[in-house]
């Protein structure tokens, strides 16, 4: 302790409070590297490590907030196949229902909530915390992409099979639904979030999401038979639709495996431009 006199009193001061002369100098010396250089930040994170842990993050975010919403997008598959089962026999008709209603809950969780997530992430600079993150940029698209995609696989999954049982379509080759769940909501996720990250407005996110969904609906559950021409040609714009192709060819007794192949690599490919799309669009929205 220190002690100081003040007039006719006497003060006692803590020896810590006192300043030393040089000390400020003395820390930022010994914090600063020999080269007087400022000391180089952490490296970042590898690309597979990032992506899992965004993608474990996303997914028990997802089963919070999410599930009522899968059960919305299940329910609203399911009604739409009984609505169908009085227009519909059986068939190839049959077959593009069931097909499309199951797709129908990758599109709408895959593109039309992720579109709104990333909206949202982006108007509320949300985006800004994982700037900050030493996490690549791939990781965090990729993440949540593939989140929002394997959420959806048990409402796709008791939708096909409800659908099998409505219009007695066989269950043999539905294990194919491994492969198009996936490859499909890659592409539907990549294109749900490279929306949400362009959009300029979260409204206008949710809309192109909503507006995504309501195509798969249509272009995707309708048989393509009883469309226009110039709608069948929008069909092959749609990545969903090479999902339900995929799909709907397995019902059959043979299916043509090179058709379902070459569907699903269209899926594939679709996925990879929209994903890699989509991470652009998060890096020049998270420097701007």
């Amino acid at each position: 302790m220190r002690q100081e006199r003040l007039g006719e009193g006497v003060s006692v001061v803590p020896a810590q409070a006192v300043p030393v002369p040089g000390a400020r100098d003395a820390l930022e010396a010994a914090a600063r590297p020999e080269d007087g250089r400022a000391a180089p930040l952490a490296p970042a994170a590898r690309l597979l490590p990032a992506l899992c842990a965004v993608y474990r993050a996303q997914l028990s975010r997802a089963r919070v907030a999410r599930i009522p919403l899968l059960f919305v997008a299940t329910f609203q598959s399911v009604g739409i196949m009984v609505l169908m089962r009085g227009v519909v026999d059986g068939g190839d008709e049959a077959r593009a229902v069931v097909s499309g209603a199951g797709v129908l809950v990758v599109a709408f969780v895959a593109l039309n909530l992720l579109a709104q997530y990333f909206g949202q992430l982006r108007a509320s600079g949300g985006l800004d915390h994982y700037a900050t993150l030493p996490v690549p940029p791939a990781a965090v698209v990729l993440g949540a992409a593939a989140a929002y995609a394997s959420f959806t696989v048990p409402g796709t999954v008791v939708t096909t099979v409800t659908g099998c049982l409505l219009f007695q379509l066989p269950m043999t080759h539905l294990w194919v639904l491994a492969a198009v769940i996936p490859l499909s909501g890659a592409a539907l996720a990549g294109l749900g979030a490279a929306l949400g990250l362009l959009a300029p407005r979260p409204e206008l996110a949710t809309l192109c999401g909503q507006l995504g969904m309501s195509a798969a609906l249509l272009l995707g559950v309708l048989p393509a038979e009883r469309l226009p021409a110039a709608i069948d040609y929008a069909r092959d714009l749609l990545p969903s639709t090479y999902g339900v192709e995929a799909l709907a060819a397995t019902f059959d007794a043979r299916p043509d495996w090179l058709a379902v192949a070459a569907d699903l690599g269209v899926c594939a490919a679709v996925g990879a431009l929209s994903l890699a799309i989509a991470t652009w669009a998060y890096r020049r929205a998270a420097t701007r």
